[in-house]
């Protein structure tokens, strides 16, 4: 039985390398002439960056191959092996609608095609031989015009059953000039009766205590207890979320090494912050969500207590999850269903 549970995985960076590495060599020639040998790819495609930009411009080579026609390829792939390598019950994949769209037409047109992007995404989740529940995501962009983000948020209330909340993504140093903007659009966004996280505190550049109010879930927010943990007892008063991406610490240059997030686990717990450890972009980073738990635990960065506290956390934040308690706990109780009868004779 599944047991885990993912709250941060983008559907850009989710697909591992070998899978894009077989997919070029198919049907991209100049992907293919470029990276002829796999290793080479790999070595590309998964080696750390010196920033945030520099690592999501990564993105930008998934985005273009995302297509309507090539999206059920890319997710069957996705949750194949999320269910069979990472024991995934419950899955969020976030994306931007916009970018999976024909970049040749207009904006209004590619507005228009954003529905059949969620509606081709949400059917090809449903695979009944892996089955996870999964929910869609919706990303705003730091680098889109209001029109196109105010779009984002009305597709996803009108898509409620494929799409559970809504994001800003696209880099969290380049909301400042726009910050009231995007307050305004989380505030269009509550009154839509969305749910909501945003990437926020993931950088030293990207610290908006304005925008903190209007989250539900907050996209790493690491630089909170890093730098800023007088925040911390009124996240824990909301109720607020972290959602902890590890391994991008160090892919993007944002961490030197992964000892550093002790500090931002230990000063949660004691100010009973949750925390969801999560995987973000698992193909560019080339790592599973168990892997990130085997990771900080041989780290001593958290104890099993701990790693099962946010486990835990990450059902209990979970947008979508539409049980009260975690998979380990169902399974609990069966068990004890059928330890029930072990003592009955069969006649």
């Amino acid at each position: 039985m599944a047991l885990y549970a993912d709250l941060h995985r983008h559907l850009g960076g989710s697909v591992v390398p070998r899978i894009l590495w077989r997919y070029f060599q198919r049907h991209d020639m100049e992907m293919a002439r470029q990276f002829p040998e796999y290793q080479r790819f790999e070595k590309f495609y998964t080696c750390e960056r010196n920033t945030l930009d520099e690592y999501l411009e990564l993105h930008t080579i998934v985005e273009k191959v995302q297509t309507e026609q090539t999206l059920p390829y890319f997710i069957y792939r996705l949750i194949r092996g999320a269910y069979i390598f990472e024991n995934l019950a419950y899955l969020e994949l976030r994306y931007t609608p916009y970018l999976r769209t024909p970049e040749h037409s207009s904006q209004s047109k590619r507005i228009d095609a954003m529905k059949n992007i969620v509606e081709i995404v949400g059917r090809a989740t449903q695979v009944r031989e892996y089955p996870i529940i999964i929910s869609q995501i919706l990303c705003m962009h730091s680098r889109l015009p209001y029109e196109v983000n105010k779009a984002i948020i009305d597709l996803a209330a009108s898509m409620k059953d494929y799409v559970c909340a809504i994001d800003v993504a696209g880099g969290d140093s380049h909301y400042g000039e726009r910050i009231e903007e995007f307050i305004s659009l989380y505030q269009y966004a509550h009154a839509s009766g969305l749910k909501t996280t945003g990437h926020l505190y993931e950088t030293p550049s990207g610290c908006y205590q304005e925008l903190l109010p209007y989250l539900m879930r907050i996209g790493h927010g690491i630089q909170i207890p890093l730098k800023y943990p007088e925040l911390l007892p009124n996240l824990a008063q909301s109720k607020q979320c972290l959602e902890i991406c590890p391994t991008t610490y160090l892919k993007t240059g944002t961490l030197e090494n992964l000892e550093e997030l002790k500090i931002v686990f230990d000063r949660c717990f004691e100010a009973e912050v949750d925390i969801a450890i999560c995987t973000d972009n698992a193909g560019l980073n080339n790592v599973r969500l168990p892997f990130e738990y085997e990771n900080l635990l041989t780290k001593d960065i958290i104890d099993f207590h701990q790693l099962q506290a946010c486990q835990d956390s990450a059902f209990r934040h979970a947008f979508a999850w539409p049980h009260k308690e975690p998979p380990a706990s169902l399974l609990t109780g069966l068990l004890q269903d059928n330890s029930a009868t072990d003592g009955l004779v069969s006649v």
